[in-house]
């Protein structure tokens, strides 16, 4: 007997396509937004890096640096919550494109 959405098999009616293809093709969507993750977190924190010589820059010429300092502290609580989050997916095997 097939389930819905199922084709079943020429060898009398086991579904074709089986719990173990569903499981694949979550993992492979995690595995893909973990390196979506990845690279989300490397431009975040290029960025993080930028604001953090800005903001010293700005502080040791007596500049204002309020500004620069805040935008510093959205950047890092960004890194920290796609951190905390990339965590909780599976780690990164190989490369993107097979």
């Amino acid at each position: 007997m097939s389930r819905p959405g199922h084709p079943a098999a020429s060898d009398g009616g086991s579904p074709a396509v089986g719990g173990s293809a569903d499981k694949d093709i979550h993992a492979r969507r995690k595995r893909r937004s973990a390196e979506d993750l990845d690279i989300l977190i490397g431009f975040l924190g290029f960025w993080a890096l930028v604001l953090l010589v800005t903001t010293v820059w700005m502080e040791v010429t007596a500049q204002p640096a309020l500004g620069w300092a805040l935008g510093l502290l959205a950047a890092v609580l960004g890194l920290w919550g796609l951190v905390r989050l990339r965590r909780r997916l599976p780690a990164r095997t190989g490369r993107r494109f097979e």
